[in-house]
């Protein structure tokens, strides 16, 4: 395996390797991005440039100065991270590997320029596949008969013929009704976890339609600033050892955030807290810095953003929300209709996020009304009217749901406690999905993500193997068993070799 220095980089990699060389440096110091890609970048300019000395390694969340100094104070020998850059370096060699042969393979075969690459085909064949699944749909017409009294309205199951739901909508015009059932139970939804880099990009995608890219950009420039933490990440908990700083911060934001104003709210912030599931960088949250920053000279996009992860600190530490859930069945001159409805016990952390997206503007998502409803009381005389529906298809990818796919790819079976396996990796995601649109394999139809003809072609010829997000996902798990030195970097690759070779003999 050999490298070769781009002729973009050349005269920065000539600057850093005349340093390396220089006979005043005695040690040279890791500080690139604290992760895998960052490890692989110091380590190829320091092989290249065929550097011997000794190396530290820098590993911080966060650019405040305090938090630079502190890393400072603990740097830790570079070979700690050896294991690291070997699942970097196999990285790079599979995505050659698969890419070359599988590009070249196939182009041959098809006579086109057909591009193959490891993690952007499994995600290109989804969106193929969601589409496809539309297109086959052949949707049906049914109606429900409602009765209606003040903010009641209850519903029939479906009938096929308008007819039927049109007599049973005459039997109820003008009758009363009574709640024959009513099946209720408390409910307790616990508030959201902090954010982690696709939850967020998902978040700011369902709220302003941003696209992946478009939110990393956003704060990997915020973090440049010093006012957030490290933004690729995959964990969603703080270390126990935030505790304290955590609570400052929170009380900071109270003071700072226009959205919190006459807010009531007690924090818990242990619930935010746990060192096991964290294991590179912890969650995004704020830093103290944003107590002196000037939020409004902030660019749109970044301000909104720094507003959504400000929230999430206070959202993730509120209370849960409460409520009962009413299920009900009610008779009207014999007829049944259905009624689901709720009564809020406890607002907890609904309140905040009900107030983030007043000062938004974004209309929340319809939910069950909130009713004052009894069993085996009567209600009307109602109204009655009947509605017409057609079956819905699936929904085309969004940036939202194309995310949380490429995250749970390849582990339907899989609990939360698992590794995380999935496409690509929180820092890459939002790459392979521009990749994908620059291709032209796929376009955006406004927040739709939707293949193009060049897209289906080449998720039809090629085999399923190139195209299961199964087998990319079981390699990122591999890539993490690298980096935690459990399994090594030439068995990963044999493997990868075999399968090429046996791909290739087939075709």
């Amino acid at each position: 395996w050999r490298h070769k220095v781009l002729d973009g980089t050349k005269k920065q990699y000539g600057i850093l390797k005349k340093l390396m060389r220089d006979s005043n440096v005695d040690e040279v110091i890791c500080a690139t991005d604290a992760g895998r890609e960052g490890e692989l970048i110091f380590r190829l300019v320091y092989e290249q440039a065929g550097c011997k000395k000794p190396m530290k390694r820098l590993w911080i969340s966060s650019m405040e100065e305090q938090a630079i100094k502190d890393g400072f104070a603990s740097l830790k020998d570079g070979s700690c991270y050896d294991s690291l850059y070997q699942s970097a370096l196999c990285r790079a060699k599979a995505d050659w590997l698969v890419g070359i042969n599988a590009s070249r393979l196939f182009s041959v075969l098809y006579n086109q320029n057909l591009k193959v690459g490891r993690v952007q085909t499994p995600t290109l064949a989804m969106i193929v596949d969601r589409n496809q699944k539309i297109k086959e749909f052949t949707k049906e017409k049914y109606y429900m008969a409602h009765i209606k009294f003040d903010d009641m309205d209850a519903v029939t199951e479906h009938f096929q013929k308008k007819e039927d739901a049109d007599r049973v909508a005459a039997d109820c015009m003008e009758r009363m009704c009574e709640v024959e059932k009513d099946d209720v139970k408390e409910k307790t939804v616990r508030p959201p976890k902090l954010y982690d880099l696709t939850t967020l990009q998902r978040e700011a995608n369902r709220m302003f339609g941003y696209t992946a890219q478009q939110t990393l950009d956003a704060v990997q420039e915020m973090y440049e600033q010093k006012l957030v933490t490290y933004p690729r990440t995959d964990s969603q908990y703080l270390t126990d050892e935030m505790e304290e700083s955590t609570e400052t911060l929170i009380q900071m934001l109270l003071g700072k955030m226009p959205y919190a104003e006459g807010l009531e709210y007690q924090s818990d912030v242990s619930k935010v807290l746990n060192s096991k599931k964290v294991s590179d960088h912890h969650a995004i949250i704020p830093t103290m810095e944003v107590a002196k920053a000037d939020i409004g000279e902030l660019k749109e996009r970044s301000r909104k953003i720094l507003y959504l992860i400000s929230a999430r600190v206070l959202t993730a530490t509120a209370d849960p929300y409460i409520y009962e859930s009413h299920k009900c069945q009610i008779t009207c001159n014999y007829h049944t209709f259905y009624l689901s409805a709720k009564k809020t016990k406890q607002e907890g952390f609904k309140s905040i996020e009900n107030k983030l997206k007043q000062f938004f503007g974004v209309k929340s998502e319809k939910e069950e009304p909130e009713l004052d409803i009894w069993d085996g009381k009567h209600y009307g005389p109602c109204d009655s009217f009947v509605s017409e529906h057609f079956t819905q298809p699936p929904k085309q990818y969004t940036e939202d749901t194309l995310l949380s796919a490429m995250e749970r790819a390849g582990n339907e079976e899989l609990t939360e406690d698992t590794e995380k396996k999935g496409l690509g990796t929180p820092a890459t995601r939002a790459a392979i999905i521009e990749k994908l649109i620059q291709s032209g394999f796929v376009k955006r139809e406004k927040k739709n993500l939707v293949p193009t003809d060049d897209g289906n072609v080449l998720i039809t010829v090629l085999p399923d193997e190139i195209k299961s997000p199964k087998m990319t996902a079981e390699w990122e798990m591999a890539l993490n068993h690298i980096a935690q030195n459990t399994e090594t970097a030439d068995e990963f690759l044999n493997g990868i070799t075999e399968l090429m070779q046996e791909l290739v003999a087939r075709y």
